[in-house]
């Protein structure tokens, strides 16, 4: 299992190591000071020894290589910027499934769409889910009626209520 850190931290930590071994500590001693297993203080050393200090380079792990180039990603940035209507859709709001979409129409990938996005979230986009709000909504009377009317109707219940009949005491005769 990879120790956790960058790949040039671990880096470092090997060359720190290697640096330790080539002042006369003991293997043991190295692998303390470094927070290592001796094994590998071990596999270091012989590396060191075979390849020289280039062997204790960090190795990239690229994993597969994306199918979108890097300009063909601003593009699709661009695109998405200007919405959906401007791509061709009858509402505005972007989905992973309609940007899925436009990626095969536009450059020709195929991408899952559980994929889109990872790839949405790599180029700086955040989920958002649009307010739902009557297109009829009249801010103004909403205003008047949270401020003016409410605690008017607030008041008045508060004014005419009466005490409660019931009573929450389990040993009430109600609540057996």
């Amino acid at each position: 299992m990879r120790p956790p850190g960058t790949a040039a931290y671990l880096e470092a930590r090997r060359r720190r190591a290697a640096d330790l071994l080539a002042d006369g500590m003991s293997l043991a001693e190295v692998a303390r000071y470094v927070g290592a297993d001796v094994s590998s203080v071990k596999r270091w050393k012989r590396a060191v020894r075979e390849g020289g200090s280039d062997a204790l380079a960090a190795i990239p792990h690229p994993g597969r290589p994306a199918k979108l180039s890097p300009a063909e990603k601003q593009q699709l940035v661009a695109i998405l910027r200007r919405g959906p209507l401007a791509a061709g859709f009858r509402t505005d709001l972007w989905t992973c499934r309609r940007v899925a979409s436009v990626i095969q129409r536009r450059f020709g990938i195929v991408y899952h769409v559980d994929h889109v996005g990872r790839l949405l979230h790599g180029l700086g986009f955040t989920r958002q889910k649009p307010h739902r709000r009557a297109r009829e909504r009249d801010e103004q009377a909403i205003t008047h009626w949270r401020e003016k009317r409410w605690p008017e109707i607030k008041k008045r219940a508060a004014v005419g209520k009466l005490a409660s009949c019931f009573s929450t005491k389990p040993a009430s005769c109600c609540s057996r």
